[in-house]
């Protein structure tokens, strides 16, 4: 291959470039980037970065005096894959030709409908969404989250922290039931409780209400005023001055329609990270792989997958897609949670038994087990860093 397009310059991008020279080649690297920032890291855009405890320096993904010879095209937006030409189309005209492709342009936040015109309301998913909710967390305030997933609840948890009045709405019934399933879920988020932070679970909202009066008398062209209270379905209002919305996100693929890659809640790819195209595999957020251990294919949107797994699908690029794709370790992710520590790896949904294993759940700092069969398919960890490293040392021993 004579060159090679990384188009996404986050995480996973970063670790396809690298593992791209890792693995031999030497030609032509062109990495590019819908944002002008250069990679950095998105975990603690939710936690330390909004109180403040890190600065953006911190926040880079590249190390002193690391350089990897690629091209770098950031502000430049990729809206079309030629198949044909072998071209990824930029927003600005431009198209770069490449023989191999990486697919790593990520996730972005979902929001609100009639939202976007109320100021004080926000989603985090970027550097520049960090800067701007951060400036208005150090305001003080009535902060509502909308999603008790675990962006909102960190983004609770950094708000307690600063002293702002937190409410979090969650439509389900428990929140983080998804990955967490129902018990664990419940006992993580108890964590607002324990906080002072409000919790209403099993509502959803119904709309955002805005009011028309600036601090300056003037309104920004398209602004409608600043959100003052969020409407639930049951009728109540609940007052704010900070709107969060946390309601997950969908991976960034429209680009790609019309491509001849296979789209399915992302890029649909193999175990290796191969598409439907020969010389194109995608990685991150919006790859949506097959596991071999469940039999169908998932999304893994965190830190570990966007690192660890471009190395294999850089290897199957490179040789043609001509290598046996491995088994990959179970996806694993953590979160800072009102000062406690809370780590999982593997799949909730394919147990059907969860037993505590050690610590009391009244404390928060338990370790669960989750299984199927009496076989570890998941395991959690409150607090419990050795345990939790031990028992995800073995799931991973097991199924590979």
């Amino acid at each position: 291959m004579r060159t090679v397009a990384v188009v996404g310059a986050s995480l996973a991008g970063l670790s396809a470039a690298r593992s791209l020279r890792k693995h031999g080649y030497d030609g032509r690297l062109v990495v590019i980037g819908d944002e002008l920032h250069r990679p950095y890291d998105r975990p603690p855009l939710s936690k330390e970065f909004l109180v403040g405890a890190l600065g953006e320096a911190d926040l880079s993904l590249e190390t002193d005096g690391e350089d990897l010879g690629a091209e770098w095209l950031l502000g430049a937006r990729a809206s079309g894959l030629d198949r044909t030409e072998r071209a990824v189309r930029l927003a600005d005209g431009r198209e770069v030709r490449a023989d191999g492709i990486v697919i790593a342009t990520g996730a972005v936040a979902r929001t609100l409908p009639g939202s976007g015109s109320l100021a004080g309301v926000h989603t985090l998913r970027t550097l520049d969404d960090a800067r701007a909710l951060r400036d208005e967390l150090a305001r003080g305030g009535r902060l509502v989250v909308i999603g008790g997933g675990f962006i909102g609840a960190e983004v609770a948890s950094a708000a307690y922290s600063l002293g702002l009045d937190v409410t979090v709405v969650e439509a389900a019934p428990t929140p983080l039931a998804g990955p967490l399933g129902v018990r664990m879920g419940g006992i993580v988020s108890t964590l607002h409780v324990d906080h002072g932070a409000r919790l209403l679970c099993g509502v959803g909202v119904k709309g955002l209400r805005g009011d028309e009066r600036s601090e300056t008398g003037v309104l920004a062209d398209g602004v409608r005023g600043r959100v003052n209270a969020v409407l639930l379905e049951d009728g109540r209002s609940i007052p704010a001055d900070i709107v969060v919305v946390g309601v997950g996100a969908r991976p960034c693929v429209e680009w790609l329609e019309g491509s001849g890659v296979e789209l399915d809640d992302g890029v649909k790819c193999g175990a290796d990270g191969r598409t439907s195209l020969a010389g194109v595999v995608a990685v991150g957020d919006c790859a949506n792989w097959y596991d071999p251990r469940a039999g169908a294919h998932r999304r893994v949107e965190h830190w570990t997958g966007a690192r660890e797994r471009p190395d294999a699908a850089i290897a199957t690029l490179l040789a043609g897609g001509a290598v046996e794709p491995g088994v990959p370790r179970p996806p694993y992710f953590w979160s800072d949670q009102y000062g406690v520590r809370i780590q999982f790896a593997g799949h909730a949904a394919a147990a059907d038994s969860v037993t505590i294993e050690a610590g009391a759940e009244d404390d928060r700092d338990v370790l669960a087990v989750y299984r199927r069969a009496g076989v570890p398919v998941a395991v959690l960890g409150m607090n419990q860093p050795r345990l939790f490293t031990r028992w995800r040392k073995q799931m991973a021993a097991a199924s590979s």
